[in-house]
């Protein structure tokens, strides 16, 4: 049987980051892998995290099972953090998720049930896990325009040009914030233009918003999805808890879904129990409880918003020290938008070929589209990076 398989294509990522464990030059910065680091190079565990555990170990009485859909109180914290209330609560179905990838699995899975014939709008570029897993299951998709390389911000224009081809019943998956692997933003305006667009359209938003807190403050990151919800009758939210909290090998995320009414919700309910139920049962526990203590404490959760916003705060002074010191380098200001962007991420919008360059002569490792983790730098490499890029004429 095993002998019919067909080898599958490396992970691009993975294999940046062998590439980057073999090279044995001293000078070389890791600006790949997706996840955040401090100064140091490190991934910490949050204080608040810590503190959840402790009280978790401690009172924790029980492994039992949850139900199928995560503990209740993991699934009421959540909904106040992303949605607050911009749309009520009783309307709003809600299943725990290995991560946000799995929520993505599941929103995508609950629109092959409800609308098989739907085409599902990604932009372009998405992250790569979008497609990848649309194309998986069979799904129709089409893309849409979003990343402008001349001006490195969002090509608006394109976007709703492109959208404007929408049938009704269509999914339109956009990122709430802090878009992966861009780093470039709708403006409040702009999202209140596209809303319009969907509206016409009457097609359904689907929103994946992992980085909430990590671009202008956790109220502001998710005002779009919040203004979105309370637009629609009918939108799916994918949520990670992985970035804002740490807490990435406990694969904690959420999938919510913004019904009409009651028993519209309690069916879509339902209907996210039995797909949980096929593909792993019950959720995982144990992130899903260190979110919920955290949220539900208010010592703890005002210890967890201090050190995000240090995170946050870190990482804007990094996006400012490399612009300016481009800047300086370059004498010109084509490089600005790299303090204009926000979470962990921006595009630099070059060429594959001038990215092997900066991995090839001075040991600069980004993904191939130019996207970098602007979270893999310090106060120390920014000079390094921006030599680099004016070195290589980018």
């Amino acid at each position: 049987m095993f002998a019919q398989l067909k080898e599958q294509p490396a992970d691009k990522i993975l294999a940046l980051m062998a590439a980057y464990r073999a090279d044995p030059r001293d000078d070389k910065v890791d600006l790949g892998v997706g996840v955040y680091k401090d100064a140091s190079g490190n991934t910490p565990v949050m204080r608040a995290v810590k503190a959840a555990e402790r009280r978790i170990l401690a009172e924790q009485d029980s492994k039992a099972y949850t139900g199928l859909a995560g503990d209740p109180a993991f699934g009421a914290a959540m909904k106040s953090l992303v949605l607050a209330d911009s749309v009520d609560h009783a309307h709003v179905a809600a299943v725990a998720t290995p991560g946000g990838t799995g929520a993505i699995r599941q929103a995508l899975e609950l629109i092959k049930r409800a609308a098989p014939k739907a085409t599902v709008w990604i932009s372009d570029p998405t992250w790569p896990n979008h497609p990848s897993i649309i194309n998986y299951l069979g799904m129709k998709s089409q893309s849409y325009r979003y990343f402008d390389s001349e001006t490195r911000g969002v090509d608006y224009i394109g976007m709703l040009t492109d959208l404007g081809a929408m049938l009704p019943g269509d999914v339109v998956l956009l990122h709430g914030c802090c878009h992966n692997p861009t780093g470039a933003n709708l403006t409040m305006a702009q999202w209140d233009g596209l809303i319009k667009l969907i509206k016409e359209k009457s097609a359904v938003p689907f929103i994946d918003i992992a980085y909430q807190g990590f671009g202008d403050g956790l109220e502001e990151d998710s005002a779009a999805t919040r203004k979105v919800v309370s637009a629609f009758d009918n939108v799916l939210i994918a949520a990670s808890c992985s970035k804002n909290f740490g807490i990435y090998r406990e694969r904690t995320g959420i999938l919510m879904a913004r019904c009409k009414d009651a028993d519209e919700t309690a069916i879509t309910q339902q209907n996210l129990a039995f797909l949980n139920r096929q593909n792993y049962s019950f959720p995982p526990d144990h992130g899903a409880r260190i979110v919920t203590t955290i949220l539900n404490d208010p010592e703890l959760r005002a210890d967890w918003e201090a050190e995000l916003e240090e995170t946050r705060n870190g990482m804007l002074a990094l996006r400012k020290q490399l612009a300016d010191e481009l800047r300086r380098m370059s004498n010109s200001d084509r490089f600005d938008f790299l303090a204009d962007h926000r979470g962990m991420f921006s595009r630099l919008g070059t060429t594959p070929e001038m990215v092997e360059k900066l991995r090839a002569d001075f040991g600069i490792y980004m993904v191939g589209d130019s996207r970098m983790n602007i979270a893999g730098l310090n106060a120390d490499t920014v000079p390094v990076l921006a030599q680099a890029i004016i070195k290589a004429g980018i």
